[in-house]
């Protein structure tokens, strides 16, 4: 059988060759390639999505700070909130900005998180589909289905570059993240095959340019909140694609341009902190207090 897609053309032309939904062709894909079985494959999901609930639901009840004391506190703000008003956009964008600074909390106290596609992105993909499972009461079956399409999105893309701020900045971790929640989105709103990708097209597009540019060198500044922006971005791209508003430059070319964004992107804002944010004068001030506190 065939499996070979690591372009978004290839996966909708395989879809139509095999008459099978994104998830079903990257289960069996993963199937395949680690010698397990599908029901092996989704078992294995089945556990991602579990540790994803489990840092949401630990992350909505701690206020714990992280070591640098920088942050720690965000998610429980916004419950605070909440209780005493309602959102602009309602109950589902809560949850939604919540559940994504909650997981990010829980990956800067070292807790349990899914990297998904990296640490430093962890909140966006789970926000989604945590909070439209509950939106829509998506069966487990579902879920599991929504984060294998989200893993397809994220495989293709990782086939022209390591998703690493590192490597093509920030782009290549919040950004892929939110293209993967939006397509997971899309799978979830009973979206087709090429409004599914179509959405990861238009995240894509939004976030070309982003850096990497952490205060200190720590995942807190500016990607706990980062998390969160990117997760609403992600609902927009899926909105907008069930809406029929395409994009008019093809998913692989904006792949093709996010490899070039990366490379023409100065080192400094790749994720060594010497640029962008980092070399701020606040953000030099919080550099420097770390370094004194760790010498303590």
């Amino acid at each position: 059988m065939e499996y070979a897609f690591n372009t978004f053309e290839k996966l909708i032309n395989l879809t139509e060759k095999r008459n099978k939904q994104i998830y079903e062709l990257m289960q069996e894909k993963e199937a395949l390639d680690f010698e397990i079985s599908v029901n092996d494959v989704r078992n294995k999901t089945k556990k991602i999505i579990t540790a994803m609930k489990e840092a949401v639901t630990r992350g909505l009840k701690s206020r714990e700070k992280s070591f640098s004391g920088l942050s720690g506190d965000d998610c429980a703000k916004l419950i605070e909130r909440y209780k005493n008003s309602k959102s602009v956009f309602g109950k589902l964008f809560e949850k939604i900005l919540c559940y994504s600074v909650a997981t990010m909390e829980e990956n800067l106290r070292m807790n349990t998180i899914a990297a998904c596609p990296t640490a430093g992105s962890c909140g966006i993909v789970p926000a989604i589909i945590i909070a439209l499972s509950e939106e829509f009461n998506l069966t487990e079956e579902e879920e599991i289905n929504a984060l294998i399409t989200a893993g397809a999105i994220g495989y293709i893309i990782s086939s022209k570059i390591a998703m690493a701020g590192a490597v093509a900045g920030c782009q290549a971790e919040c950004g892929v993240a939110a293209a993967m929640a939006s397509g997971a989105a899309v799978q979830i709103m009973k979206g087709n095959i090429e409004q599914t990708i179509n959405a990861a097209a238009l995240t894509l597009k939004n976030v070309l340019g982003l850096t990497c540019d952490p205060v200190a060198g720590l995942v807190e500044i500016p990607c706990i909140k980062r998390n969160a922006f990117m997760a609403v971005e992600a609902i927009v791209a899926a909105e907008l694609s069930l809406a029929g508003v395409n994009s008019v430059i093809p998913p692989d070319e904006i792949v093709d341009a996010l490899v070039q964004t990366g490379q023409l992107m100065s080192p400094l804002l790749k994720e060594t902190s010497n640029g962008g944010l980092a070399a701020t004068k606040t953000g030099l001030r919080i550099t420097s207090e770390l370094r004194k506190k760790e010498e303590l």
